[in-house]
């Protein structure tokens, strides 16, 4: 039963805190923007965890492997979704926000096409420094306040969607490459 283990635990717990996350946007106080930030902190900390619990403990399941990445998208499209939704970025940074969802979408489907053939892509290294510098931004982005935070901070936080935007659009290069060789591979043998 894939309920029955820690590593599955907190991937759950991660689709879990993401109604309150988003709960904070409808609140205009400080208080919820850093509430915001923190509950979104402990949900990409369990994203760190529960691969972690499910490698020492030998926990993982395919249940788990398919539910943490959908988690994880879950969690940045719908704060991403939100962020532009309530003006807290910029016009400008909404295209980065657009490449980022594109792209996980895109790899959702690549990762699934290949399913269905038994072809399973692992993470790559530079997806892992995407996700943390993506998830650093959203956290920031989440606690500023446009108006009232330094420029500085938002200027940071958008900056550092950007390069995860960047990130985003090389990694999936590389798994679209990655999906082109495997299946080609798979075809002629």
């Amino acid at each position: 039963m894939p309920f029955k283990n820690l590593a599955n635990a907190l991937t759950l717990a991660r689709i879990g805190l993401i109604p309150f996350i988003l709960l904070t946007f409808f609140i205009d106080y400080p208080m919820p923007r850093l509430v915001a930030a923190c509950l979104f902190i402990l949900a990409c900390i369990t994203d760190y965890l529960d691969g972690l619990v499910a490698r020492v403990f030998n926990q993982e399941t395919r249940f788990g492997e398919i539910l943490d990445p959908i988690a994880d998208k879950l969690l940045i499209a719908s704060t991403l979704l939100m962020l532009v939704g309530f003006d807290r970025i910029s016009k400008f940074s909404i295209l980065a926000a657009v490449v980022i969802l594109c792209r996980e979408i895109l790899v959702s489907g690549l990762r699934e096409y290949l399913a269905e053939t038994n072809i399973f892509l692992s993470v790559s290294w530079i997806a892992k420094i995407k996700t943390a510098i993506q998830m650093f931004a959203i956290a920031l982005l989440l606690y500023i306040d446009p108006q009232q935070s330094p420029i500085a901070l938002r200027i940071l936080g958008e900056l550092l969607l950007w390069v995860a935007a960047g990130i985003t659009l090389y990694s999936g290069w590389i798994y679209i490459q990655t999906s082109i060789d495997v299946t080609s591979e798979n075809s002629s043998t």
